[in-house]
């Protein structure tokens, strides 16, 4: 008797995707991203290579600055 309850209790968590359309989600590639992707003036690449690129280089940048002017370099 439990455990057939337990087996009718059972949850389901799949949804169908013709659930899922009745809310707006797009299908699209990249649509769930805030930001613009595809068809920029600036490729995202590059800004993103380039944010990391300088924020990894920056702390090298400060120590080579400090040695240089404590004479040690």
């Amino acid at each position: 008797m439990f455990l057939k309850q337990l087996a009718q209790q059972r949850r389901q968590f799949s949804i169908q995707s013709k659930q899922l359309h009745q809310f707006g989600v797009a299908d699209k590639l990249y649509s769930n991203l805030p930001f613009k992707v595809k068809n920029r003036v600036i490729p995202y690449r590059v800004v993103h290579y380039s944010f990391f690129v300088f924020g990894y280089s920056l702390p090298f940048i400060i120590a080579y600055i400090q040695l240089k002017r404590a004479g040690n370099i």
